[in-house]
């Protein structure tokens, strides 16, 4: 689902395992550095696929260093924790949330003001790019307008 909210920030969220965090031998929660760190499978690697669109491929860290604050939250069988990044950097550790018993992991972010006039997602590039992946189903819930009653 993506949420389109009224501060002009918006969140991505899915269903799934969430992000692999894991406890390690110090018994501090530790997660894959997915939002501060490039995508080495992506970056600089000309032979690596591309989307679906033809762009090449960049992974979150991208997203996380071109928003003012990103709040990544990851929701797993064994737990579930929240961290903010401001311009990509950690600005808070791994931060316990409660377990609401689903999965999955959700990412908001405010985009940089800077990008402002080039970022203005609808319900058709959403249709556009979803076309690309038809096992795909994308909900847009854009609450700019009428203060969250929208569902698209």
């Amino acid at each position: 689902m993506v949420t389109l909210h009224t501060d002009g920030s918006v969140s991505v969220k899915d269903d799934g395992r969430g992000t692999d965090t894991r406890v390690d031998e110090h018994g501090r929660v530790v997660k894959k550095p997915v939002m501060a760190t490039k995508d080495l499978r992506f970056f600089d690697v000309p032979e690596a696929e591309r989307l679906p669109d033809g762009h090449p491929r960049r992974g979150m860290s991208v997203v996380a260093a071109f928003s003012e604050w990103l709040i990544h939250t990851n929701r797993r069988l064994n737990g579930s924790w929240s961290q903010r990044y401001e311009y990509g950097i950690p600005v808070t550790d791994l931060e316990p949330v409660e377990n609401d018993g689903t999965t999955g992991t959700c990412v908001r972010f405010l985009p940089d003001e800077a990008l402002g006039s080039r970022w203005a997602l609808t319900v058709d590039d959403l249709a556009r790019w979803s076309e690309h992946w038809p096992e795909l189903t994308v909900r847009l819930v854009d609450q700019r307008d009428d203060g969250g009653r929208s569902g698209r």
